[in-house]
């Protein structure tokens, strides 16, 4: 199947049923911000290497987290028993990103999250529509994750962590919350071990694009979410 190329002045997709079998559904266009929440809305993802084109995906199936179904092992119950680590949310956005791209122990190179990207998504939190979580121990950022929320549904992108089950603690307790908030799903994007402990199951790219199509019409929380996570126990 063939894949589109966008031009930087057309917004627009072609259906997401039309990707490749690998999942790449178009290359080219741009990251500016409506163009980004267009993609998200549609059920499709950036996802490339620096100095390479943008890559389009939209992958089937779909790797997604429903909140209340949430997993959280024995082994993680003292850390929250104890109060182990501090989780806050918008406060180091920039931090976070840069934090998440950075070489993983091991890993001789950077990641996917370029310079544009960076860039794009500070600009998304800027208006609301990208968040981070920061996970501290003392007055140490230890971990974070940071995504896209539209209406009834977060987009993960990445996370990191310097301290063992840090990330894990922020991510279960941005679910949590957003269980509580009434949010319907995670998307996960990729599909991996840690993840699939959680909870996160793959589904039809069908279903997924019929869960983001009744989210058209839902509420965006556009503002930094400190003061509304702080309220949710």
């Amino acid at each position: 199947m063939a894949v589109f190329w966008l031009s930087e002045d057309k917004l627009a997709f072609p259906s997401p049923h039309l990707a490749n079998k690998e999942g790449i559904l178009a290359v080219g266009g741009d990251l500016a911000p409506d163009r980004l929440i267009l993609a998200y809305r549609s059920g499709i993802f950036p996802w490339f290497n620096e100095d390479d084109p943008i890559l389009w995906w939209s992958p089937d199936p779909r790797f997604v987290l429903f909140p209340k179904d949430l997993k959280v092992s024995k082994s993680m119950r003292p850390y929250f028993n104890q109060k182990k680590f501090r989780v806050t949310f918008d406060q180091e956005f920039e931090v976070v990103i840069e934090q998440c791209r950075s070489p993983r122990k091991g890993q001789g190179f950077g990641t996917w999250i370029t310079n544009d990207m960076v860039k794009a998504y500070c600009q998304l939190h800027k208006m609301g529509y990208a968040h981070s979580v920061e996970v501290w121990q003392e007055d140490e950022l230890v971990g974070g994750l940071y995504g896209i929320a539209l209406g009834r549904c977060f987009y993960g992108e990445s996370m990191f962590t310097h301290v063992s089950n840090a990330s894990k603690f922020g991510f279960v307790t941005l679910v949590k919350k957003l269980d509580k908030l009434g949010f319907w799903l995670i998307d996960c994007q990729q599909q991996t071990k840690h993840l699939r402990s959680l909870g996160a199951v793959a589904i039809p790219r069908e279903r997924f694009l019929e869960i983001l199509k009744k989210n058209e019409t839902e509420t965006t929380l556009t503002y930094n979410w400190q003061e509304l996570m702080e309220k949710i126990a």
